[in-house]
């Protein structure tokens, strides 16, 4: 089991919910307000966000393709310097969600982003599918000594392994994931958490990239600790992430069934419950 912030996370302890805000709120900070105060009404746990530094991420042969954007025709770089949220956009995102109470942390993708997220002292960290390889990324994460969580999109189970090695001696929690979206039913490839729970010590969770809930429900069946999902307030806005994404709605009713499945699960112990002994011996005819 591992602690973040006030939450335990691990088998027979609740599940940990995660609304993953991302690049979602195309950079307007009422969008992140807005989001977040669902995500709390919802019954999230956490919000997470996602932190680039574009002149480092974006390739170079993508950096001055055009593209149409709500801020007009700009360049791919251009874009992806608006959605960044600054600074100050943090140290706001800090202060009101301790005054939610509510969880955030972010996926850093490069080396000035973590830097940067570093200075916010969040609850825990999250490494994004795509930057599984970078040892260089996952060593300064490791040095960190907070709960990390590795996401495993299009990996295969030796890079799995090999990011694991080096994240060993962190607070680790791995995350199954298919990096699709929205990712079809037939490419989920749920009953991998079962495997990663039986190949690693450490809590297993589900980061979800399907439309509806029904297949995340199911990965909480299988044994996910926790659970992320992309979260907007509407999947019709423009960006890329929102077609994947849960609207509050779709939220809500995730985290009401969670909660649902839990007490349903029980212990695993059989036994007669008070609750079915007058029927029980109004109904055996032997005894």
């Amino acid at each position: 089991m591992i602690k973040i912030g006030k939450h335990t996370i691990g088998h027979k302890y609740p599940t940990y919910v995660i609304a993953e805000i991302g690049i979602n709120h195309n950079g307007d900070m009422q969008l992140v307000k807005n989001l977040i105060d669902e995500a709390h009404s919802a019954g999230a746990d956490a919000v997470k966000f996602q932190k680039r530094t574009p002149e480092i991420c974006v390739p170079e042969n993508q950096k001055s393709i055009e593209r149409d954007t709500p801020w007009g025709r700009i360049t791919y770089l251009e874009y992806k310097q608006k959605i960044e949220l600054s600074k100050e956009n943090y140290i706001y995102i800090n202060d009101y969600c301790k005054r939610k109470e509510i969880d955030w942390f972010a996926s850093c993708w490069d080396l000035e982003s973590l830097k940067f997220i570093r200075n916010f002292n969040p609850v825990a960290y999250k490494i994004a599918s795509a930057s599984l390889t970078d040892q260089k990324l996952l060593k300064e994460h490791a040095m960190l000594k907070k709960p990390i969580i590795l996401s495993t999109g299009m990996s295969t189970m030796k890079e799995i392994k090999k990011a694991e090695q080096i994240l060993s001696d962190a607070n680790l929690l791995i995350a199954h994931s298919t990096s699709a979206y929205p990712c079809k039913s037939e490419e989920l490839n749920l009953n991998v958490i079962t495997t990663l729970m039986k190949e690693f010590n450490h809590p297993i969770g589900y980061s979800g990239h399907e439309l509806g809930i029904q297949t995340t429900l199911a990965a909480c069946v299988l044994g996910a600790c926790f659970i992320e999902r992309h979260f907007t307030l509407d999947r019709s806005m423009w960006g890329t992430d929102q077609a994947a994404s849960l609207e509050p709605p779709g939220l809500k009713k995730l985290i009401r069934d969670i909660r649902v499945l839990e007490k349903s699960l029980g212990d695993g112990v059989k036994k007669v419950y008070d609750s079915e002994k007058l029927i029980r011996n109004k109904l055996r005819l032997v005894k």
